[in-house]
């Protein structure tokens, strides 16, 4: 079975989009304080986006399928 959903990973990708939301609200407080300001402005709103896509994969359990991928490709003993 390839796709399972969980309740577990769908409850935790809603955390992981809250706080990529709220990385977008207040990426220029971040900006400003954590790194140069205006400089950085859309590095902070594009990484806070991109979290937000994360949480929208492990909410729909949707990560598993590439982390199994890759486990398989790097343990695998060449039999099939």
């Amino acid at each position: 079975m390839l796709y399972e959903f969980s309740v577990q990973s769908f409850f935790v990708g809603v955390l992981i989009i809250i706080a990529g939301a709220l990385g977008v609200v207040y990426h220029q407080k971040l900006a400003d304080n954590l790194a140069d300001g205006l400089n950085s402005y859309d590095k902070f709103k594009f990484w806070s986006l991109i979290v937000c896509g994360i949480g929208v994969a492990v909410m729909l359990s949707l990560h598993t399928i590439p982390l199994n991928w890759i486990v398989q490709s790097v343990f695998s003993n060449g039999v099939r």
